[in-house]
């Protein structure tokens, strides 16, 4: 099961490491910081939902509004999902050569930034 877990969108990859980083965000929030339309982002977390990795609770001060966090299982999977990026990465620096992947992050960071 974990593996097919794994198996995601860059997009819910980047969820899954906002929300590691920032549990309790509300989705307006999480949209902003991802440079994403709302409609969007809840598209793309309602699998993380359904499957367990991914919770919404509503806020104290206004139950309209909903927090999101990781789940415990969310958190593993997470962490697991890292070593596999870090893997990816680093087969692409070998096969695209440090100077050149570093360049190329440069550039786009400086066209999302």
């Amino acid at each position: 099961m974990l593996h097919r877990r794994l198996r995601r969108t860059a997009a819910q990859f980047t969820i899954l490491a906002k929300l590691a980083r920032t549990p309790g965000v509300p989705i307006l929030d999480l949209a902003d910081a991802m440079v994403m339309e709302r409609t969007t982002l809840v598209r793309a977390m309602k699998p993380l939902q359904r499957e367990g990795l991914v919770v919404a609770e509503p806020a104290e001060h206004d139950s309209r509004t909903y927090l999101f966090s990781l789940t415990e299982e969310g958190e593993k999977t997470f962490d697991q999902a890292v070593i596999a990026w870090r893997a990816a990465q680093d087969e692409f620096e070998k096969k695209f050569g440090h100077g050149r992947a570093k360049a190329l992050r440069a550039e786009l960071f400086s066209i999302t930034g």
